[in-house]
């Protein structure tokens, strides 16, 4: 496990690793019996639009990598945006994450803002009486993904920026036995009652990478640094990077939230074939 860092190293700009992982079986988050056969063409690279039957007026947004490959079982990102955003502006992180590592979905807050200065609409995720309803939107959408493409179960991250890191937080806290890992940037855990919102049996050995601005003033890096605390207390395989930005994304959190995927998906794979 890893503690916070004061001062960071930059590696220098580095290729998207390989996504080469054996055969394994796939028992990740649980889904009602559907039909596997995922479609067996190729598509392009780029973004698609799903309307979920179940929630009509809460689309997904997909990317797809470059080269898909239908054979391949893909990681799984799913995206939540910050308050104001929406599934169309958070999903621009994908192609920067990585543009063939991963299929990546994004989701749209319950509660409508209206109209941003740019004119896009925007959306907030502080309706707490939506938070089942989030976990079932969440579970439909991975759902769907997985009826249309090949994704590896075993492989759903949840990654959440500002606000959709709390969301990401209480999704993932409570489905921690079958998501692969937990990614916060520049956001923080709830606490609604002045407590944090997770159990021990939660959070031990949950992977969490949480990127978080020095000069953030909408969440404090010492509020970043104390959930961090709480993690690592509470057993959870945790790490935490600042950088020198703002409440605004840095470059350089897209690339080592990549680094962090697939090493995650090399140890569990050198774990399952008994290598150390």
């Amino acid at each position: 496990m890893n503690r916070p860092a004061t001062k960071r190293v930059n590696p220098g700009p580095t290729a998207d690793p390989v996504p080469f992982m054996p055969p394994e079986i796939d028992r990740g988050i649980a889904m009602p019996e559907m039909n596997m056969y995922w479609r067996t063409d190729r598509p392009k690279e780029g973004f698609y639009t799903t309307q979920l039957a179940s929630h009509p007026e809460r689309p997904i947004r997909t990317f797809l990598p470059n080269d898909y490959q239908p054979r391949y079982p893909y990681p799984l990102v799913v995206l939540f945006h910050g308050r104001g955003g929406s599934e169309e502006q958070v999903l621009r992180l994908a192609p920067k994450l990585s543009r063939r590592n991963y299929i990546c979905i994004s989701l749209r807050g319950p509660r409508e803002l209206g109209v941003r200065p740019d004119g896009r609409v925007g959306f907030a995720w502080d309706d707490v009486n939506a938070e089942e309803e989030t976990e079932e939107y969440l579970m439909r959408a991975v759902e769907q993904t997985r009826r249309t493409y090949h994704v590896h179960s075993e492989r759903v991250f949840l990654a959440g920026v500002g606000e959709g890191a709390s969301v990401a937080y209480r999704v993932g806290f409570r489905m921690s036995d079958r998501i692969a890992g937990l990614i916060a940037l520049n956001g923080c855990i709830p606490s609604p009652n002045g407590n944090p919102i997770f159990t021990l049996n939660a959070t031990r050995g949950l992977k969490v990478f949480m990127g978080h601005g020095i000069a953030n003033t909408d969440t404090t890096f010492t509020r970043a640094r104390r959930d961090y605390r709480l993690l690592y207390a509470a057993g959870a395989d945790v790490k935490l990077v600042p950088y020198r930005t703002t409440h605004d994304l840095h470059p350089d959190m897209t690339r080592d939230m990549n680094q962090w995927i697939m090493s995650t998906i090399n140890a569990n794979t050198d774990l399952l074939l008994g290598k150390r």
